[in-house]
């Protein structure tokens, strides 16, 4: 008996790791979206909240979670995207990480 022809028609057909990926896709876009929004309002309230004064600590501790939310939140996306790295694009993480970088330069900001 001889051995199949590799270049032969089952070798050119479908790679069996393609097969699912529409499904992951949607699997890891859909919490990924959301993450990315979660993290675009929680950024937008770091950004927006004003502390009246320096002694105005409830402000700056809202500051600080609305910061650090956003980093978490973030670092979600990142992990989703590095978990089906061979299936979402680097644009799926890419507002997500922006965010994160506003984020990181607000909690740096005094005031």
């Amino acid at each position: 008996m001889t051995d199949p022809d590799p270049t032969g028609p089952a070798a050119t057909g479908p790679d069996p790791a393609d097969d699912d990926r529409g499904c992951l896709r949607l699997v890891l876009a859909v919490p990924s979206a959301l993450l990315t929004l979660v993290a675009g309002f929680l950024c937008r309230t770091a950004l927006v909240t004003r502390p009246s004064g320096p002694w105005d600590d409830a402000a700056h501790a809202g500051i600080d979670l609305s910061c650090l939310l956003t980093l978490l939140a973030a670092a979600a996306v990142l992990g989703g995207r590095l978990l089906g790295r061979r299936v979402l694009g680097w644009a799926w993480a890419a507002p997500a990480l922006a965010r994160a970088t506003v984020a990181a330069a607000r909690r740096a900001t005094p005031g």
